[in-house]
Parts: C-alpha cells; structure tokens; sequence
C-alpha cells in the first residue's frame, strides 16, 4: 500500500505542465457549472447563448488567413463569446465557450492525445469566457478581451510545447517557435476583436445589452 502511495506522489510529480493545466481548466468548468445551476436561467439568456456560439462558429468558417500547422485569423470569431461573457458572466461564458469548441470539431480536427485534443479544441475556446470576470466596470472591456485572448494563447502555446515540438526548426527552443507561431495568429485576432468592440456604435450597443442583461440575471 506504501509503494503504491509512493509511485503514485512520483506520477502526479512528474505530471507536465500541459496535464496540470487541462486538470485545472476542467476543475474550473465544473465550477462554472455548478455556479451556472444556482442560477435563474432565463429565456433571454438562453437564446443570447445560443447565438452568440452560432455566431461564434458562423465567423470562424470566414477565414481571413489560415496557418500552415493549424490556427487562423477570423473577422472577430472569439468576440461573441467573449461579449456573452461580458453580459452574463464568466461562468455562462466559459460553457458557452466550451460548446463553441466542440463546435469547432465540425471543421475538422487533427487530434494526436487527449490532453492535445483540450488544449487545442476545448480549453482555448472555454477560456474566453473570462472576459466575463472583469465585467463590473465597462470601461474593462478591452481588458478583458485581452486577457480572455490571453489565456487562449496560453493554451495552444501549451499544445505546441508538448505535442508539435517536432515542428520547431533545427536548433530552436519549442517554446519560442510555440509562442511566436501562435502568437502570429492570435496577435491579429485579439486586435481585430478590440477594434469592433471599441468602434462607438457596436461599443454602445455593447453597454446597453449588459445593461439590459444585468437586470435580468
């Protein structure tokens, strides 16, 4: 019974650091969930869900540029997550964001190990929902978007370090061409998204339906 206590200390130990990230991002869906039933779901803020990961999936198919090993540049894919976030909270957003990754599976997915397959399909879109977290002041938008892009970033950097080491050049660390090959991508998106939400009009719009939405939650 010792030994086996033992060797198991030494596994989690030994566990990378792309597992303890996919153990702590699952933990905090489940508490995402289980935050999400102490509240009164509403028809608006199921309908609001509903299309805002349609239209999530429905930008992400508008492919402005598409990256050789995997990733793209879109018209603003990860704003409405990250809007239905900002209106309803981290919580409905990371779920929402989850089923946007699923969602993602339709356009094809290269799946090599499952922890790949979260950090790479369903954790980076889960974690948009974080927006949510800096949404009692409008005026933090930006960065929660920003941090929200972020952790998405964090995760496919993750991915690449672990599993895709090999595409790394001759000579150079995994986690720099990790971090300059996502970064290439999700530079322009984060951007692309910061533009539209600050544009006057959308940003009113923006306001008024959190507004709108913080009386009804």
């Amino acid at each position: 019974m010792k030994a086996w206590f033992t060797q198991l200390l030494q596994g989690v130990r030994e566990m990378p650091a792309a597992q303890w990230a996919a153990v702590i991002a699952v933990i905090a869906i489940g508490i995402g969930l289980m935050a999400l039933q102490r509240k009164r779901f509403t028809a608006r803020m199921l309908s609001a869900g509903a299309l805002c990961v349609a239209l999530a999936c429905l930008l992400s198919y508008i492919c402005v540029y598409h990256m050789p090993q995997g990733g793209s540049i879109t018209p603003a894919s990860m704003l409405p997550i990250m809007l239905y976030a900002w209106w309803y909270g981290p919580a409905a957003g990371v779920i929402a964001g989850a089923a946007d990754g699923v969602l993602q599976l339709i356009q094809g997915a290269y799946i090599i190990h499952p922890i790949q397959f979260l950090l790479d399909y369903i954790l980076p879109f889960a974690v948009l929902g974080l927006a949510g977290l800096f949404r009692k002041k409008e005026g933090l938008l930006p960065v929660g978007i920003t941090f929200a892009a972020l952790m998405r970033y964090v995760c496919h950097v993750l991915s690449g370090v672990v599993f895709f080491a090999s595409y790394a050049p001759v000579g150079q660390s995994p986690l720099i061409y990790s971090l300059v090959y996502n970064g290439s991508f999700m530079l322009p998106e984060t951007i692309i998204c910061l533009l539209i939400a600050l544009i006057p009009p959308v940003n009113k719009l923006i306001r008024s339906v959190a507004r709108t939405a913080a009386r009804a939650v």
